[in-house]
């Protein structure tokens, strides 16, 4: 039996009576199987085939190894390719103590073992150099390799009070039994991990639903303290906030075994494992925090660490600081897990922080609603263009409550001016906000003059990133060109043009989804072409849908009539028509939406 605390002597000869298994050597890849073997290979293979259970593989295995082997200590190492120890896995016959036993590869009869991919059968370990002893009764000692897809992934150890008591078969048996093993524990163990895996997926889909529901920042980090647990079996657990100058790391949630606590740590970020997180901008994974210079005793019990930074944005707001009492505890798993997990947890915390801060400014947005009205009145264009082949007139009648009317006159070059008039959802401050976002998405994307199909795609695209439920807009948006005479024209779900020419009036069916309804849409474009004395009209629903006593609406046929039997007067006489037949109409009816109203009128 290996003993990690000694030192071992390197070699290919050791001392002791120490012999191989036969005159022949074995290949441990095609180890020689003779016919007495068959029968214990042929159930050897059965039990292999039937579990993908590690714990139940390896009982099984130490059966079937006594049945051939009568003996006393038998143990399991498995490597560990990140601290290059072997750990007992399995064992019968050891003592706790024994159990808990790591040994770096390269130590004791195990540990050589494991160096040289060679089986060891020692029938007196007194006077071996290289041996180490845990049990002071044991007198000999055989090891064999188990190695899968030529690469080591443990040893098989067997132990005995007697001298002399393993012979050559013996070895060439264990030798046979760790080719066999040696895959079906990998398999096993992928099994396993596979299956830790799609559990961790879905707890961390679950989590990520749950962090998403609550808008408190104190429950809020209690509650990821909590779920984190179903993933990572820590002892000690704190969440650690930048303050505002991002200079100094300050405990907003801190769990110490079992029970909450919160000190008021502050801790710059020039120093402890928590500020080398941020400052590195990567987690930082301590297998002994004892070895660790950076380090800072915060916890006496603390003996590995790890920290990992909380992201938003391209900025680091925090971190998350698990602790453990047992050394080299935190795994590769476990770094992509909480790695994972903080991404969620980084967007939960500024939710909750914005929820709070919208919170708290609620009343002053209301006294700020009246001056926002006038605000949205400004933007607005203050004169309409004109062109030598056309005339363009607006006239806006907001209704008593904010709206999400919008209009506007748009320079697309020479001769070339854009025509767009919009309606948001809804009423009150957020139609009117939305307007104005919507105003802004669109004099930005303006600049590069795209056409006007091209434009309401675009503007969808940005109210999809920027979705609100229940929440859209309709545009026309149309580009007079003064040189050849035309309009090109496309529509999101706006009340489509009236065109007038000669006394007779035709709809313009310009269609397509209202912006932000729908992902990925595409439009149409109609192209116009006027001669003089024509007219156009622009409305919102406001003009369409507008109620006399009786509850009749307007409606289209009335606007046509009525552009028609103006089509003469200048475009800003037809707007004012419109818009005093409107009020006739409504007589003492409260208007309840904005009216908006441009014309387009060729010289």
């Amino acid at each position: 039996m290996t003993d990690a605390t000694n030192t071992p002597t390197h070699g290919t000869e050791f001392e002791g009576d120490y012999r191989p298994a036969s005159d022949t050597p074995l290949d441990l890849m095609n180890p020689r199987v003779e016919p007495a073997d068959v029968v214990y290979l042929m159930k050897l293979t059965d039990a292999l085939n039937t579990t993908l259970d590690l714990q139940t593989l390896l009982n099984r295995t130490s059966e079937l190894v006594r049945a051939v082997i009568n003996y006393r200590i038998f143990a399991i190492f498995l490597l560990n390719d990140r601290t290059h120890e072997l750990r007992m896995r399995f064992q019968i016959g050891h003592t706790p103590q024994v159990e808990r036993t790591r040994v770096p590869v390269g130590k004791g009869v195990v540990g050589q073992v494991a160096l040289t991919r060679q089986p060891i059968l020692l029938n007196d370990v007194a006077g071996v150099e290289f041996y180490t002893s845990a049990n002071p009764d044991v007198r000999s000692e055989l090891a064999v390799p188990l190695i899968a897809k030529n690469r080591l992934i443990g040893v098989m150890d067997l132990e005995s009070t007697e001298t002399g008591y393993f012979r050559p078969e013996h070895q060439r048996v264990l030798t046979v039994t760790a080719s066999r093993i040696a895959q079906a524990i990998e398999n096993a163990r992928l099994y396993a991990r596979v299956s830790r895996q799609a559990q961790t997926l879905e707890v961390l889909n679950e989590i990520a639903v749950e962090l998403a529901s609550i808008l408190e920042l104190g429950p809020l980090l209690e509650r990821v303290g909590q779920l984190l647990r179903r993933l990572i079996d820590y002892q000690m657990f704190t969440i650690m906030l930048l303050d505002e100058t991002g200079e100094t790391l300050i405990t907003r949630y801190a769990w110490r075994f079992g029970y909450a606590h919160a000190p008021m740590r502050r801790i710059p970020v020039n120093s402890g494992l928590v500020g080398a997180a941020v400052r590195e901008w990567r987690f930082v994974n301590v297998p002994d925090v004892l070895k660790d210079p950076r380090y800072l005793p915060m916890n006496e019990e603390t003996r590995s660490e790890l920290v990992v930074p909380l992201f938003y944005k391209g900025r680091i707001i925090g971190v998350l600081d698990l602790e453990h009492t047992r050394t080299h505890f935190f795994t590769e798993e476990h770094e992509r897990v909480l790695t994972t997990l903080a991404a969620q947890v980084a967007i939960a915390i500024e939710n909750a922080r914005l929820y709070q801060a919208v919170r708290t400014q609620e009343r002053q947005l209301e006294r700020d609603i009246a001056m926002a009205r006038e605000v949205q009145l400004r933007l607005l264009p203050s004169e309409s263009p004109s062109h030598p082949n056309a005339e363009m007139a607006v006239r806006f009648l907001p209704a008593r409550t904010i709206g999400g009317d919008l209009y506007d006159f748009v320079d697309y070059g020479p001769g070339r001016t854009a025509i767009v008039l919009g309606d948001v959802s809804g009423k009150a401050a957020p139609a009117a906000l939305f307007a104005a976002l919507v105003s802004g998405i669109m004099r930005a994307a303006a600049a590069q003059h795209p056409e006007p199909a091209a434009m309401l795609a675009l503007l969808n695209d940005a109210m999809q990133e920027r979705k609100l439920e229940s929440q859209y807009v309709t545009m026309l948006f149309a580009v007079w060109n003064d040189e050849s005479r035309t309009l090109t024209v496309a529509n999101s779900g706006a009340v489509q043009p009236v065109f007038c020419r000669a006394g007779k009036s035709v709809t313009v069916k310009a269609e397509g989804f209202p912006l932000g309804l729908f992902p990925d849409v595409t439009y149409e474009e109609l192209n116009v072409a006027t001669q003089p004395g024509d007219a156009i009209v622009f409305v919102s629903d406001g003009i369409l849908d507008a109620e006399n006593e009786k509850e009749e609406m307007y409606g289209e046929d009335r606007l046509a009539g009525l552009l028609c039997a103006n089509r003469d007067l200048p475009a800003l006489e037809i707007a004012d028509a419109i818009l005093e037949d409107v009020a006739r109409f409504q007589g003492a009816k409260d208007r309840f939406d904005d009216e908006t109203i441009i014309v387009l009128r060729v010289r």
